[in-house]
């Protein structure tokens, strides 16, 4: 191997994905091996090692495959070399509705977290305050 392609166990390691999950990326359409090797074993790029990251980013945020596959395409439009004005800004659009999106995900994740770190700062005062009754 020229050292421009990765096998998949390579992939998972990088990403943190199972390599199930890369599997299933694949046969969903959202990643595609970028080559064979001989023996038919999966073979990635950078390139798709960053598609894995973005989807990896986007599944705890709540996004669908169909939502994934979408802002995919758009980026993967907007990198290619002739993208006319309008179909630019159309493209541009629909990134930063993901963005906004994203965002939106992230301040109801922050007060979950906010809520929970509450939970558990009670459970620690509890326990705090019974061992300082039974010790004494």
């Amino acid at each position: 191997m020229d050292g421009k392609h990765m096998q998949i166990g390579e992939v998972a390691a990088r990403t943190e994905l199972s390599l199930r999950t890369i599997r299933h990326y694949e046969e969903t359409g959202l990643v595609v091996p970028s080559a064979r090797s001989q023996g038919g074993f999966r073979l990635y790029t950078e390139r798709d090692v960053e598609r894995l990251m973005v989807i990896r980013r986007m599944k705890p945020l709540g996004f669908t495959l169909d939502q994934m596959r979408d802002l995919l395409d758009a980026t993967d439009r907007l990198d290619g070399d002739q993208v006319p004005p309008d179909s630019r800004e159309a493209l541009l659009e629909r990134v930063r509705g993901y963005e906004q999106g994203a965002a939106e995900q992230i301040a109801k994740l922050r007060v979950q977290l906010a809520r929970a770190e509450e939970f558990a700062r009670t459970l620690r005062e509890r326990v705090e305050r019974n061992q300082s009754t039974t010790v004494s």
